[in-house]
């Protein structure tokens, strides 16, 4: 296993200087795809964080060790993914990392801050509303009866990634607002001693309305991801109605598809 070494510790920017590259010269896999993996990865995990420059191809090179080619092929894959992105007089930079969430019943703070995307909150909303029809059909409540309606915004790097909005029977549990820009809503579920089971869940996609297109900063008619979703405790009770909107850009739902017997 051959390593880059001094060279790399050079590169411009601290955070660029900080990694280690580990590049096997003996692999089978091209030496543009492993540079462009840890790349990814240390934008995944924060090391390499938005605005950081990487330098031209010319000086990252010579600072990596290897041919120019190669390390344009390797900025170009992730120049197609949307992680990196070429600014005439000032170099390669980092962009956004689009956040991959798995399908599973998990809340997407728990989610990013796993991935150490560090997620922050903003809570727009936090009151009690009377249920619409979809709601009450979900929470199995009358129309009209007390719901709690919960809207947040969430952030990774301090740029949007999701409108949350969530409806809860009245009276479930206590939510603090200052804690639910503190924490997960599922997290203080399950402080409260509210066991999530089992949920059913919808995943699609639409335009984004001026309105959420302002709070996401994103253009109005973007792509949203959308998702709905009513997830139960373990006595069978739905406990929690969401409808979510994620960046498109910014944001995928990863999904694991096995193969019945």
């Amino acid at each position: 296993m051959a390593k880059t070494g001094d060279p790399a510790r050079a590169a411009a920017g601290p955070a660029l200087s900080t990694l280690d590259f580990a590049l096997d010269r003996g692999s089978p896999v091209p030496l543009y795809h492993q540079l462009a993996q840890q790349l990814e990865a240390a934008i995944g995990q924060g090391v390499l964080a938005p605005g950081n420059l990487l330098g031209n191809e010319v000086d990252l090179s010579v600072r990596l060790g290897l041919s120019r080619p190669t390390v344009r092929q390797a900025i170009q894959s992730l120049v197609d993914k949307g992680l990196l992105v070429r600014r005439r007089g000032v170099g390669t930079q980092v962009v956004h990392s689009q956040v991959r969430r798995p399908l599973e019943l998990s809340s997407l703070y728990d989610d990013l801050e796993t991935a150490g995307q560090g997620p922050t909150t903003r809570v727009i909303r936090n009151e009690t509303v009377p249920a619409p029809a979809d709601v009450a059909a979900a929470l199995g409540l009358a129309e009209g009866a007390e719901v709690v309606l919960l809207e947040r915004l969430r952030r990774t790097h301090a740029q949007p990634v999701a409108l949350l909005r969530n409806y809860l029977p009245s009276g479930l549990l206590g939510l603090d607002s200052a804690r639910l820009e503190a924490t997960g809503l599922y997290r203080m579920m399950r402080s409260a001693g509210i066991t999530l089971h089992s949920a059913r869940q919808t995943v699609g996609a639409r335009a984004a309305t001026a309105a959420e297109a302002a709070v996401l900063d994103e253009g109005e008619g973007a792509a949203l991801l959308t998702m709905q979703r009513t997830a139960y405790d373990d006595t069978g009770r739905p406990v929690e109605y969401g409808t979510h909107v994620y960046r498109a850009s910014r944001y995928s739902f990863d999904f694991q598809l096995l193969v019945r017997p």
